[in-house]
């Protein structure tokens, strides 16, 4: 599976960690940075690249995001089509969006959590399985028709 991960300055230490765990776990990774720690860089700018990604062909990958608090990259995440980000903060939280929501994007926040429990997070999360419950389809496609709808208002 190929992993697209981004993050900030205050995210880049977990990400570095997460990138060799994922890289060690055979999975193909994609860093979109920063690719130095810069206190003067913007979440912004590597969530929307992750999530630019996802949204192109959501079947590719999955993504990684992380900053301090973890909502911005989750917002900015979720403002592009075909991206269901989900910020979680236990590997109980993770295993249940997964089943739930079929998230493709995951935002971790650094300020939060230690570098064992993020890898943790992250390999739950990439382990689990939407459960593909009627209920959970019947909501994530009324996510894609409301996606539709605005797409065409902008448009």
């Amino acid at each position: 599976m190929l992993i697209y991960i981004g993050a900030d300055h205050r995210g880049f230490a977990i990400k570095e960690s997460i990138k060799k765990y994922l890289t060690d776990s055979g999975y193909e990774v994609v860093d979109f940075g920063n690719d130095k720690l810069d206190a003067n860089d913007d979440y912004n700018d590597f969530a929307a690249n992750v999530a630019k990604e996802i949204s192109k062909d959501p079947s590719l990958g999955r993504g990684i995001l992380v900053c301090g608090s973890g909502v911005g990259m989750d917002i900015v995440a979720n403002k592009f089509r075909n991206v269901r980000c989900s910020l979680c903060f236990s590997a109980d939280h993770a295993m249940s969006v997964r089943t739930d929501d079929d998230p493709n994007v995951l935002a971790l926040a650094a300020d939060f959590l230690d570098e064992n429990s993020a890898k943790k997070i992250v390999s739950v999360w990439l382990q689990t399985q939407f459960d593909k419950k009627e209920n959970h389809v019947r909501r994530i496609k009324k996510i894609e028709e409301l996606e539709t709808r605005i797409t065409k208002y902008f448009d």
